[in-house]
């Protein structure tokens, strides 16, 4: 997980808690998609990065 990644979800933690804790819902809601949109980010960086090893472990067993 990136350092933008990391930071997104602690600033949208952040919001949630905050929201909660005013009552806010429109700041807790905001906080929330926030934090799971970093969670997906991370996600899709991490299937990136694994389609990207296995392409290369192809080509390294058509290039033998």
């Amino acid at each position: 997980m990136s350092l933008e990644e990391k930071l997104q979800q602690a600033s949208g933690a952040a919001k949630e808690v905050l929201g909660k804790v005013t009552g806010d819902k429109s700041l807790e809601t905001e906080g929330a998609v926030e934090k799971e949109l970093a969670k997906a980010k991370e996600v899709l960086e991490n299937v990136k990065e694994g389609v990207e090893g296995a392409v290369e472990g192809i080509k390294n067993t058509f290039n033998k």
